[in-house]
């Protein structure tokens, strides 16, 4: 092939078509193949169900899952090393920092937790609450388990 202009676009839409059929497809993956499993009893107490967690895949760091909780039920206290972000999507529930004051939530509620902020969230006394849940890994770790939340502190309202 000659050395001209055309010659050189030719070349470049030939490299654009090969890089492209490189790229990573999207990739779905189907609700019905993710069971539900109950949150760990050791993390949580009361009745939590997890449903369709997700991990991205490297260099992406960020993953999550839905989570619900059945009235009274809540986690463990604990930390994310890059913070979380809560999603209320349906329901009430309750969050709080460390010597900080029990806040109310409910559904449309967005939460943001600061790196490093030990706290617990879970669903008011009587009304359920499910979530979106998202922190990153920082160095293969997503989250530090902690001591379980008594009821005193659990009904502590402000």
């Amino acid at each position: 092939m000659q050395n001209t202009p055309a010659a050189a676009l030719l070349m470049c839409t030939l490299a654009s078509a090969v890089a492209a059929d490189e790229t990573p497809a999207v990739k779905v993956t189907r609700v019905e193949t993710q069971a539900s499993v109950a949150g760990p009893a050791a993390n949580f107490t009361g009745s939590v169900r997890v449903d369709a967690p997700f991990q991205g895949s490297a260099p992406a760091r960020v993953g999550g899952a839905t989570v619900t909780f059945e009235p009274g039920a809540r986690t463990a206290w604990h930390t994310h090393p890059l913070g979380q972000t809560l999603i209320v999507t349906s329901g009430a529930g309750r969050v709080q920092q460390w010597n900080g004051p029990v806040q109310d939530i409910s559904a449309g509620d967005t939460v943001w937790i600061p790196p490093g902020v030990k706290h617990w969230h879970g669903a008011a006394p009587a009304t359920a609450m499910a979530h979106i849940a998202i922190a990153e890994n920082l160095d293969g770790k997503v989250v530090e388990w902690m001591e379980k939340v008594g009821d005193g502190q659990y009904g502590k309202l402000p």
